[in-house]
């Protein structure tokens, strides 16, 4: 156990001290540190790769479990072929996804250059590109917190939505109730990419939207595409200290595009279940919003900071990113309260435009947004 500040373990590089801190490096030493915590009424923040978390000035009243597990496995190859692999919660995502390419497990390339461990992965099921982390998982090993028992979950009972799972639905006193042990992948054999969704990123591969491409050229082009934007972490550019995209692109009734521009990009959406943990209304049809194209037109421009005028760019100690607006960056010597300032000013900005409320994609801790 040792004194440590927040800011030193999160991508954006604020947050205050830990009363406790613990750097859990194994399966056991994960469970001994959440337990004890747990029997001893403490506060437990569990913390990954830090990219997915802002936390207050303050910082943290309690036990925070850093978890550096690492360690890739190949199981058994299924009957009906391809690879399983078990991962190790603390085992860095992007390392993973290089792997994945050397071995030609097919799959997770559109997924490069996300920060964070595996562990968090299916947690939110992260997604970039048109692919999603649970198109992957076969199952997730956990400690529940609630009962003290190890709980294994089958993909169809993780209940992936879009940047949401039980695994996230579900909390014990403020933090999750399942603290995310291993995660077991299935992938086929190949070189080649799974198709490719996005017209971005196909029309960056020289390819049309589904079909496919050779899973390492598609790992560099998201990996340019990606770094333009800031979202690839950089100890040289400072748009990339933020927990990257701050606000999930709103889902929304059809209805709503009433009261919305003709030009407002929207998409369909497959299903409504688990998305926010909101449950889909009858009869209800569903689209995703862009949230950078929301914020944009709301009248806040990259690098859009509160210092002087209220729309003054690359103002401030933070200021959102000079490259995406969906990014709140740390331009130096930001205080957590700083982010979260220009988060309520774009957030209550779209409201009045749009009648649109952005929900944050970071875990904020002891602050408000």
């Amino acid at each position: 156990m040792t004194e440590k500040l927040l800011s030193e373990i999160t991508t954006a590089q604020v947050g205050g001290p830990a009363r406790t801190y613990i750097r859990a490096t194994t399966e056991t030493e994960i469970v001994e540190a959440v337990s004890s915590a747990d029997a001893a009424n403490e506060p437990v923040l569990i913390v990954g790769g830090g990219s997915n978390l802002l936390v207050s000035d303050a910082g943290f009243d309690g036990t925070v479990v850093h978890i550096a597990s690492t360690g890739v496995e190949e199981l058994p190859i299924p009957a009906c072929g391809g690879a399983n692999v078990r991962v190790q919660a603390g085992t860095v995502w992007d390392d993973f996804v290089q792997l994945s390419i050397e071995k030609e497990w097919s799959g997770p390339a559109a997924l490069s250059g996300i920060p964070g461990t595996v562990g968090a992965t299916p947690v939110q099921n992260v997604g970039a590109y048109g692919v999603e982390v649970g198109e992957f998982i076969a199952s997730v090993r956990t400690w529940d917190r609630q009962i003290n028992q190890f709980k294994t979950f089958a993909n169809a009972d993780l209940r992936f939505g879009y940047r949401d799972s039980i695994l996230k639905q579900n909390m014990v006193n403020g933090s999750p109730r399942y603290v995310v042990l291993t995660v077991d992948f299935q992938f086929t054999l190949g070189s080649l990419s799974s198709p490719i969704k996005y017209g971005e990123l196909a029309k960056s591969l020289g390819v049309q939207v589904g079909e496919r491409a050779e899973s390492a050229l598609v790992r560099d082009k998201v990996l340019a595409l990606r770094a333009s934007k800031g979202m690839v972490l950089d100890a040289s550019d400072r748009d990339t200290f933020s927990t990257g995209s701050f606000f999930t692109n709103p889902i929304v009734p059809v209805s709503a595009l009433d009261s919305l521009p003709e030009d407002a990009p929207h998409f369909p959406v497959v299903t409504r279940t688990g998305v926010f943990g909101t449950e889909q209304q009858e009869n209800e049809e569903y689209v995703k919003l862009s949230a950078a194209w929301l914020i944009q037109h709301a009248g806040f421009e990259k690098g859009f900071g509160l210092e002087g005028d209220a729309r003054e760019i690359a103002g401030g100690r933070a200021s959102l990113s000079t490259k995406h607006t969906l990014a709140i960056t740390n331009r130096g010597d930001a205080t957590a309260e700083d982010i979260f300032a220009i988060a309520r000013a774009v957030r209550a900005g779209v409201a009045e435009k749009f009648g649109v409320e952005l929900v944050p994609e970071p875990v904020v801790v002891n602050g408000k947004i």
